[in-house]
């Protein structure tokens, strides 16, 4: 499982790449028909932009949202201020992400798998590959997202809307899965963040209380605590139970 997630992961971020750039390699420019996709200048632009949109996408409507702000409180929360960086931060929500994301990675690669080798228009490929990629992400939006923000976020979509347009609007749009999911998955990382703080928090007050009652006052509490907060969370093997519960609490 662990050797695929690379291959899944690819497919799920990049789906619109690869097929883009599996058409223009299968057929040689003078094969092109005049009304080929990748014949229209102004239309291959915008294909490159929305491939360039990738890692919004991914950094948004991933299981990246809840796991990199639950990491960086933590970090927060033992008081380092630049242990572990950022970078390694950011890496390891990434691998994580992966690995939740895994099965609906698996879910794209066999949707999409089938079209690489059909002989199919380039405009048709790439509408059944949006097609293709779209729905696993719409289920898993959905069942990720609380019942809560998916009313509140339709209510929101038919009052943007004129009321002509509004009955267009379904409860299972991305436009309404999308804004519901990251409210969600905010709203977690910021309730677990505050379990997380707690226990940090009582250390750094159990420690100023001390340096206080010995009169040392000139003494900054952060220095005494940070060793005892890293002691804390190697000892219950905060890392890997944290890393744990993120990555299984998807659906």
């Amino acid at each position: 499982m662990m050797k695929r997630l690379p291959r899944v992961f690819g497919v799920a971020a990049f789906a619109l790449g690869s097929l883009w750039a599996t058409s223009s390699l299968a057929a040689p420019a003078e094969a092109l028909h005049p009304d080929d996709f990748l014949g229209k200048p102004i239309a291959l632009v915008v294909a490159l932009a929305l491939v360039s949109l990738v890692p919004f996408v991914f950094m948004g409507v991933t299981a990246f949202v809840k796991i990199s702000t639950v990491l960086q409180i933590v970090k927060s929360a033992i008081g380092a201020q630049s242990v572990p960086s950022n970078t390694v931060i950011m890496a390891l929500a990434t691998s994580l992400t992966m690995i939740a994301m895994a099965p609906v990675g698996q879910r794209m690669l066999d949707r999409v798998t089938p079209l690489i080798g059909a002989k199919n228009d380039t405009t048709v490929l790439i509408e059944k590959g949006v097609e293709a990629v779209r729905e696993p992400m719409r289920d898993f939006l959905k069942n990720n997202a609380s019942e809560k923000e998916r009313v509140r976020f339709f209510q929101v979509a038919k009052n943007a809307r004129p009321e002509a347009e509004r009955a267009k609007i379904g409860q299972d749009d991305l436009t309404v899965l999308v804004p519901a999911f990251v409210v969600t998955e905010l709203t977690e990382a910021f309730a677990i963040g505050f379990l997380i703080y707690l226990p940090f928090l009582v250390i750094d007050l159990v420690v100023a209380n001390v340096l206080l009652a010995l009169g040392m006052q000139m003494l900054n509490p952060t220095q005494v605590s940070l060793p005892f907060k890293l002691l804390l969370f190697v000892a219950i093997d905060g890392w890997g139970l944290l890393a744990q519960a993120l990555v299984s609490g998807y659906r």
